[in-house]
């Protein structure tokens, strides 16, 4: 493709924006566009954007006045900005910053090639609609170019839970679950370009119901595909984990024993603020029929410091929870409002005290990170090697935990899951010798 346009894209966010982006940049692909590293000499800039941290559309505001040289450079130069801000902001990023020329939605991205061919006759594309016809339906078919070992596969978009903090139900809209039979398609197009595990991805992916037994049932369905040999899934809500997937855990080989469960308060009363609809003994006892099926399972989660109205105790309560429950890894934050929800309509906590409360919640959580890490020396684990690591003849790639593991080991080996010793912890990773 001698005269191929370049495409860059930056991401924000989480790993649906990754797999999104994926899409996009396979949507594109099919009108001309080849992936740049960099922007500098794009001939199409897309962010694609993320609504949940704070100040997010100002950061993206702020990010496209970067672009202001470029374009200045080469009018021929196209901006365009797609996910949650994009949902969010709509005609207001057009209006603010003149040199953006499409703004597309994270459920109408398929539209892109019409939206790219009507900014190149020089209009300006705008759409963020929750279109009814399915956008997978009508995005390009995937190229068949070799793929890493790894790879994110979106089944369920949306949320109907409306927890008091969450903009997705308003940026993502409601819960919408993908056919299992075009999942499975797309997993086999995938194993056979290399990738040995698959993520599957949703806002509420455990309430995925595009298959006659639910999330479960399709891990099941994915599990006979021959050469894939890991399946992971993420993001889960406490109210969806249903016996059957449960099970699975214990009873499916290809199903890692890792699982990212957000709780986000430790107090009953924070949790019904929130809108969370389960309590923090609910969530005691579905972790403990989780670890009862799978002993070995490491636990991730969410946290909230700060929400509206969260007192001493209600803080107190959540690290209660976190000691009696025990993560190997999670993600915490600091309350921070965003518009259109209800809980940005309270009285903030005073952020001085949330500051200094999640410092003591991210104290104790890499405490728990640190030990789960440490307890892993001395143990033998499946590695599946997904590159190249920093140092000469190094290996790189996630054992069944989620852990990052460096060994030394032949080239070949990428893409192979291999049995590694481990031999020492770092700050955010192990170190292990392969097992001959």
């Amino acid at each position: 493709m001698a005269d191929a346009k370049k495409l860059f894209i930056k991401t924000y966010g989480c790993q649906m924006n990754v797999y999104d982006s994926e899409r996009m940049a396979e949507t594109l692909w099919a009108q001309g566009y080849v992936h740049t590293d960099t922007a500098d000499d794009a001939d199409m800039i897309l962010l694609n954007t993320c609504h949940i941290r704070e100040k997010a559309a100002e950061k993206i505001y702020s990010e496209l006045g970067k672009f202001k040289g470029l374009k200045a450079a080469n009018p021929n130069l196209k901006i365009g900005v797609a996910g949650c801000v994009a949902q969010a902001e709509g005609a207001e990023i057009i209006r603010r910053q003149p040199l953006v020329d499409l703004v597309v939605g994270p459920q109408s991205y398929h539209k892109l090639p019409q939206m790219e061919a009507s900014v190149q006759s020089g209009k300006r594309a705008l759409d963020t609609d929750f279109p009814e016809e399915d956008k997978f339906d009508h995005l390009a078919k995937r190229p068949k170019a070799k793929r890493g070992p790894t790879a994110f596969l979106t089944v369920q978009e949306g949320c109907d839970k409306f927890c008091a903090f969450c903009v997705v139900p308003y940026t993502r809209g409601a819960e919408v679950s993908r056919p299992a039979d075009r999942v499975f398609s797309e997993a086999v197009d995938l194993v056979e370009r290399g990738v040995r595990e698959i993520t599957l991805l949703g806002q509420n992916v455990n309430a995925y119901h595009g298959h006659s037994g639910g999330l479960a049932g399709l891990i099941w369905q994915l599990s006979e595909i021959l050469d894939l040999e890991r399946i992971r899934f993420t993001t889960s809500h406490p109210n969806d984990m249903d016996d059957a997937l449960i099970e699975a855990h214990g009873t499916c080989d290809k199903l890692m024993p890792y699982l990212h469960l957000p709780v986000q308060s430790g107090s009953d009363r924070i949790l019904k603020a929130m809108n969370r609809k389960h309590t923090r003994d609910s969530y005691f006892n579905l972790v403990d029929r989780i670890r009862k099926a799978r002993p070995d399972l490491l636990l991730s989660g969410d946290f909230i410091v700060g929400f509206p109205g969260e007192t001493d105790q209600d803080f107190s309560d959540t690290l209660d929870l976190v000691r009696h429950v025990g993560y190997g890894q999670a993600y915490s934050f600091k309350y921070s409002a965003r518009p259109g929800t209800p809980a940005a309509e309270k009285d903030s906590v005073d952020p001085a005290v949330a500051s200094a409360r999640l410092q003591e919640l991210q104290a104790l959580l890499t405490e728990q990170q640190y030990a789960a890490q440490a307890a892993m020396v001395g143990r033998e684990v499946k590695v599946l090697f997904e590159k190249k690591g920093r140092r000469e003849g190094q290996l790189i790639g996630k054992s069944e935990y989620l852990h990052a593991v460096h060994a030394v080991a032949p080239d070949h080996m990428v893409g192979k899951v291999v049995r590694v010793r481990i031999i020492n912890d770092m700050t955010n990773s192990l170190t292990g010798e392969l097992v001959v």
